[in-house]
């Protein structure tokens, strides 16, 4: 049984880093496309970044230049690293994998196999 389990989440003042991590365990192939995303209460899970198997990475705009996504495979562990975080930034941060490459159309949550129960990252003004 596949599981994506975060940790690094915590509390931050504005312009603070983080850096959210992502074990995969019980999988039998390599995932195509891992993702991170987030959620605050009362909006949809957006896309934050994502990488290839391949290393090719995407990133939405507000995070671009800012996080830095990357994975160990021999540790089977994702990575984000966060800097120069915003109060914006504050949300459920989850990990996700899918059995497909990303594309195009990373961002889309209905194209992940699998998600992790998230962490939460809280960023003060």
């Amino acid at each position: 049984q596949v599981q994506l389990l975060e940790s690094g989440g915590g509390s931050v003042q504005s312009g603070g880093s983080l850096r959210l991590s992502c074990a995969a365990f019980g999988y039998t192939y390599s995932f195509d496309c891992m993702g991170w995303f987030r959620q605050v209460p009362g909006k949809e899970r957006e896309g934050v970044a994502a990488i290839d198997s391949d290393g090719s990475t995407n990133y939405a705009e507000s995070v671009k230049g800012r996080f830095t996504i990357s994975q160990d495979n021999a540790k089977n562990t994702l990575y984000l690293q966060m800097n120069s975080l915003k109060p914006e930034d504050t949300a459920m941060y989850y990990c996700a994998a899918q059995y497909a490459y990303c594309s195009g159309s990373w961002y889309y949550t209905a194209g992940y196999n699998y998600w992790g129960q998230g962490t939460q990252v809280t960023v003060s003004s």
